[in-house]
């Protein structure tokens, strides 16, 4: 057999105004992609820093936008220059947004409200409100008042764009009690919604009475993850906690009595009381030992992902089968900081001595690994991110970023089909953002625009 052809993208853009597709709009888009994967890796090809921004608040990035000021303002990054798509009013410190998820809308689902088929951003403020934000204008859309009892901080999705955990902070009770020895047996509260529009599932507590010495809990794709100082780290149903646990049903809107109290359901002062206590051992679905609990779970067939849980083995992950714990051998061990990266077929090595891979990703719609690779050069560190194919590991592109980089630092690297953005965290709280987009090289310099947005 003869070598593969490289595909033509002005063969492929022909046959597309053609219409020589599969009238499937998945076929349509694999091929757009592929498209664009060859031009992104084409040699002529560049990708250059066309603006730069720096904050004194923290930096966010999804799916085109650029967040600041604690994601009240919001930028588009899809421009040559930054162009601001929205910006709420100033507020108090007690409100400011804490964490925040994009949500987008679900395809083929009869929605209640027309706004509703644009994305949201989903956000968590300081004083406990759970608010959908409308991604292009920043008006609030809908709103929850989660509970008076404790601080509400992070978000996560269970179930990605479908179910949503906000997990407390920990209690760790007050100065005065930990003098007086009063133990604090709740480490921590779950709530769990349903999205657009929201529902609850329920507010779930993490006792230590029940699980004895837990130092950590979260929630992912319908798992109660349970971790422990020793690395145990310990799976349960949360469908079969809901079932057997849940003190009563709670609607959003409506009236409820708790403990003596009456109130509106999710709204304030009354909030949303804890509505699932366990009161006896769940069963034990799965446990395995971690260091520092490093656990992860998915694929198909079912795969975790651990640290074996000696300190040595820091930074060093095995992937097993969850069925019988095996290690697999096909895809083997990857370290923490790029010092291997096994594929099936190829080896990406680092030489610790000239340059370290920072940062490994990978790019799903292009089907591209990007890998973020560090030179030192007496005090400066340059970096370069490199596009390996990820089936064979064969290095396709290589972008040199003109900014130093300074391994000290913190780093956030995004490669989003054309664009790349590095966000760096400077000591005293100094936030700066590059914006990188995909350019033919005409050979001509233009001017990188600076910008403090």
């Amino acid at each position: 057999m003869g070598p593969t052809r490289k595909p033509n993208v002005c063969s492929r853009l022909s046959r597309r105004a053609l219409g020589c597709f599969s009238r499937d709009a998945g076929v349509v888009q694999r091929t757009n992609l592929g498209i664009l994967r060859a031009l992104v890796c084409q040699e002529s090809t560049k990708f250059k820093n066309v603006w730069t921004t720096h904050s004194r608040s923290p930096i966010a990035y999804e799916r085109g936008r650029i967040y600041f000021d604690n994601y009240r303002r919001c930028v588009s990054s899809v421009a040559s220059e930054p162009r601001k798509l929205y910006e709420m009013p100033k507020c108090s410190k007690s409100e400011k947004i804490e964490d925040a998820l994009l949500w987008e809308c679900p395809v083929g689902d009869i929605l209640p409200n027309s706004s509703d088929y644009k994305s949201s951003l989903i956000a968590l403020t300081a004083h406990n409100w759970l608010l959908r934000i409308s991604a292009t204008t920043g008006k609030i859309l809908e709103k929850i008042y989660l509970a008076p009892y404790c601080k509400f901080r992070y978000l996560s999705w269970d179930t990605p764009q479908e179910v949503i955990a906000v997990k407390s902070a920990q209690n760790r009770g007050s100065a005065v009690a930990r003098q007086a020895g009063i133990q604090q047996h709740v480490l921590l509260y779950l709530a769990v919604f349903r999205v657009l529009p929201f529902s609850l599932v329920g507010i779930l507590e993490i006792n230590k009475k029940i699980f004895g010495n837990v130092t950590d809990a979260t929630l992912s794709h319908g798992i109660l993850i349970v971790m422990y100082s020793s690395g145990l780290v310990r799976l349960y149903s949360f469908q079969t906690i809901a079932e057997q646990f849940m003190q009563q049903k709670l609607d959003l809107g409506c009236a409820c009595r708790w403990g003596g109290t009456t109130g509106t359901v999710g709204e304030a002062p009354f909030g949303i009381p804890c509505n699932i206590k366990i009161t006896d051992m769940p069963p034990l679905l799965f446990e395995v030992s971690s260091l520092e609990n490093a656990f992860q779970i998915g694929g198909h067939p079912w795969h975790y992902i651990v640290t074996p849980n000696k300190k040595k083995q820091k930074g060093v992950f095995h992937i097993c089968a969850l069925k019988d714990n095996s290690l697999n051998e096909n895809v083997l061990t990857v370290t923490a900081s790029g010092r291997v990266v096994k594929k099936s077929f190829n080896l990406l090595d680092d030489d610790p001595e000239q340059e370290t891979f920072k940062i490994v990703d990978y790019e799903d719609e292009l089907d591209l690994l990007s890998v973020v690779a560090v030179t030192q050069i007496d005090a400066e560190g340059k970096a370069h991110l490199d596009f390996h194919c990820n089936e064979y590991g064969t290095l396709l592109k290589s972008i040199p970023l003109v900014e130093s980089w300074d391994v000290t630092y913190s780093h956030e690297v995004y490669f989003d089909r054309d664009l790349v953005l590095h966000i760096e965290q400077k000591p005293n709280r100094v936030f700066s953002c590059y914006v990188y987009q995909m350019i033919c090289d005409t050979g001509e310099e233009e001017e990188t625009i600076n910008r403090s947005c």
